[in-house]
């Protein structure tokens, strides 16, 4: 039987976001597609991501695109999310699928009207957490649920902490770590967590506009307490500027029987400790580098492509989808919403607006 083959096309911004982490290019190699079209409002963007693709058309305005083509499947491209929710909805409207640079809104109630919006239309959804894709990460969870380190007890993830220390690493890069969390060990509960910038606690004064337009942020220290519903303690920090050039990217899982480090946003350099107690000092007790299948993190990409293939042939979700993306921002708002309340913060939140939007605190 012949596979069906999928109309793609995608929409980038030059200027405003651009094309994302190469969400126009996630098609290539993959056999039942015919990429037919990108649009961008910028003449030299159009060009650019034409030769890039191979695209046989272009167009200025991503309407013309999803009315003369009639696409199955969209990469919604740009990096700012003050385009998102259009983009993506006008692409549910017009019958698509979606594929959508991270992260996916600001708010919680814009990513509810996508996700509303998808499953009315039954479309599907997936966002960009390309680490969730790839084989390495697969590996993690396996390992994990055979018992490798025993019962999972706590997972600590750490932001980048470059120039971008502080909230805004926790919603640009966070969002990869979070969805991480989730997709190793499930939903969060509730969470607590302090804010702060330059060593108190933060105030309205402190609200700013990030380096890229994701939505409000504030803070250059973030400490976060998640408790999961399968009764994993979670952990987030960021602080701005810390040494080693963004290398603490990453996170810890300990367990009754041992440590398992990732660094990086792709699982790189898994290593075990593969002891129930953490003695540094102990010659006989030492790091293990794990062996297993893996792959550069936007190669994600592709592989995101191919199960949102699957999910739509198999009528289930995306491994990242709209409402993970979702669960992901909660766990970052979370955070200023506690901060602002300064109590312990219950999912799903009942303040689906931007915490950081309120008029007082």
């Amino acid at each position: 039987m012949n596979k069906r083959i999928y109309k793609t096309a995608a929409i980038g911004r030059t200027g405003g976001g651009n094309f994302g982490h190469n969400l126009h290019l996630a098609y290539q190699g993959i056999e039942n597609v015919e990429f037919v079209a990108v649009a961008d409002p910028d003449a030299g963007g159009r060009e650019k991501a034409r030769a890039q693709t191979g695209a046989p058309r272009v167009y200025a305005d991503y309407r013309e695109l999803l009315e003369k083509e009639r696409p199955d499947l969209v990469s919604v491209c740009p990096r700012w999310t003050d385009c998102h929710v259009e983009l993506v909805l006008a692409c549910i409207e017009a019958g698509c699928h979606v594929y959508c640079e991270k992260p996916m809104t600001a708010t919680l109630e814009e990513g509810d009207r996508i996700v509303a919006a998808s499953e009315r239309a039954g479309r599907k959804v997936a966002v960009a957490h390309q680490g969730v894709y790839l084989p390495q990460t697969h590996a993690v969870r396996r390992m994990l649920r055979e018992g490798r380190i025993g019962d999972v007890q706590a997972i600590t993830a750490h932001g980048k902490q470059d120039a971008r220390g502080g909230g805004e690493d926790m919603i640009t890069l966070g969002t990869h770590l979070f969805n991480m969390m989730r997709f190793f060990v499930g939903d969060a509960a509730w969470m607590f967590a302090q804010v702060t910038a330059g060593g108190r606690d933060i105030g309205p004064g402190d609200v700013r506009t990030a380096t890229e337009p994701v939505g409000p942020v504030a803070g250059d220290c973030v400490n976060g307490y998640y408790a999961f519903k399968s009764g994993v303690s979670g952990f987030f920090d960021s602080r701005k500027d810390q040494a080693g050039g963004g290398r603490r990217y990453g996170m810890e899982i300990v367990g009754s029987q041992g440590i398992l480090s990732l660094r990086g946003g792709s699982a790189e350099a898994l290593m075990l400790y593969p002891h129930p107690v953490f003695l540094p000092a102990e010659a006989s007790q030492g790091w293990t580098r794990v062996e297993v299948e893996s792959q550069a993190l936007m190669t994600g990409n592709q592989l995101a492509i191919r199960d949102l293939i699957e999910a739509v042939e198999k009528g289930r979700e995306p491994l990242s989808g709209a409402r993970d993306a979702v669960a992901a921002l909660e766990m970052i708002l979370g955070a200023y919403e506690s901060q602002v309340t300064g109590g312990r913060v219950a999912f799903p939140m009942k303040n689906r607006q931007h915490p950081l939007s309120r008029r007082s605190w």
